[in-house]
């Protein structure tokens, strides 16, 4: 039997969920304890005004003082429009990997401009990126999104370490897009190096890949400091959007991060038809924790209908990745697998829990990298 959370609308479809004595899930936990750790209003001020001005010292006597990834998208559009009202000098970096719509690229070309500044974009070779994806769908996991999530993390280090950038902006917020379950989301470099070893013929050659050993190098002998800025600032969508549409020309690309083609169709279609998997649920249920949307409504929308796709949508992916109908039928009717069926680095995660643990507390790692796999 179907169990929904008392608090948020997550229920028992979602990997990992557990109910206490109220009925409330451990991913409200999780958002509680975020709470605490990114604080709004004075206190949160504060110590955005603190890292904002360690961020403008490690900058001195360089063309920028920190790195913003943009997408076209509400939330590293805000996230760049503060990094320049807070007096910070910002190089915006995008990871093009063929599949931006027109008004991500409108957008992006728009706010850098009007906020003036310099674009660094790395386009990933097509016909690279494309066996990439295709080996993922292969793979038959629902993690076939995660080279551009991992190729994004890795521009941005790259970019930073080039140019003696110290200080990285990842536009994320726990309050509105939540904590997604590792069962639905997991990625490391370990696991995409295999996975196109395996289903795929061409190495990796313009796809930035994130290992293990790039993480350390980043963080501990290059100090790349990432800022979570969103999570320290009032953070309400319809505002935000009304924001950015006014002030700034920014345009909404009609759903949530369909400013990109390929994640359009991958979360209205692909997940939902091949696993069963609708990632509303946790959007929906930070949103509500967050006083943005009432549950009622939230559980009205979920019940009402499946995520909703495009047909024209679907037809032109399949087009785009080069698939025949058989041969996408094939992939969506393949039995389901997880990324444990493949060599990824959970394993040593699950060994070196305590360490990781410890580091995530002294800000060494992001503490949400932390939650989502053992919060």
């Amino acid at each position: 039997m179907l169990r929904v959370c008392t608090r948020c609308v997550s229920d028992t479809t979602i990997p990992g969920i557990r109910f206490d004595d109220r009925g409330v899930c451990n991913y409200c936990d999780v958002h509680d304890e975020m709470e605490q750790r990114y604080p709004q209003g004075k206190a949160g001020e504060l110590i955005l005004e603190q890292k904002v001005e360690a961020m403008k010292r490690r900058g001195r006597g360089r063309d920028y003082d920190i790195i913003v990834g943009v997408s076209g998208g509400r939330d590293s559009s805000y996230a760049l429009d503060r990094v320049v009202k807070l007096g910070l000098r910002p190089l915006a970096v995008h990871f093009d990997n063929g599949w931006n719509s027109e008004i991500a690229v409108s957008n992006i070309k728009t706010l850098t401009e009007k906020l003036n500044v310099d674009l660094h974009t790395h386009v990933a070779d097509w016909e690279e990126f494309k066996e990439l994806q295709l080996s993922f769908l292969r793979a038959s996991t629902s993690d076939a999104e995660i080279p551009t999530d991992v190729a994004i993390h890795a521009t941005l280090h790259k970019v930073a370490a080039q140019e003696k950038i110290r200080s990285l902006v990842f536009a994320h917020s726990f309050r509105t897009e939540g904590v997604m379950p590792i069962g639905w989301t997991y990625m490391d470099g370990r696991y995409i190096k295999h996975v196109q070893r395996r289903f795929g013929k061409r190495r990796l050659k313009t796809v930035p890949n994130f290992y293990m050993k790039d993480l350390f190098y980043h963080t501990f002998f290059q100090r790349i400091e990432a800022l979570p800025i969103l999570n320290y600032l009032p953070y309400n969508q319809k505002k935000i959007d009304k924001y950015l549409t006014e002030e700034l020309g920014w345009r909404y690309s009609g759903g949530h991060h369909h400013e990109s083609y390929y994640t359009h169709f991958f979360q209205s279609y692909y997940l939902p038809k091949k696993f069963g998997i609708d990632k509303r649920k946790i959007e929906f249920s930070a949103l509500v924790r967050s006083g943005q949307v009432e549950r009622d409504y939230a559980l009205a929308e979920l019940e009402a209908c499946e995520y909703p796709y495009e047909e024209e949508l679907v037809e032109y992916v399949i087009q785009k990745l080069g698939l025949s109908q058989g041969e996408f039928e094939e992939i969506m009717q393949a039995k389901p697998k997880s990324f444990r069926d493949y060599p990824t680095y959970y394993p040593w995660l699950r060994l070196f829990h305590w360490p990781i643990k410890l580091a995530a507390q002294g800000n060494l790692i992001p503490r949400l990298l932390y939650l989502k796999f053992f919060g």
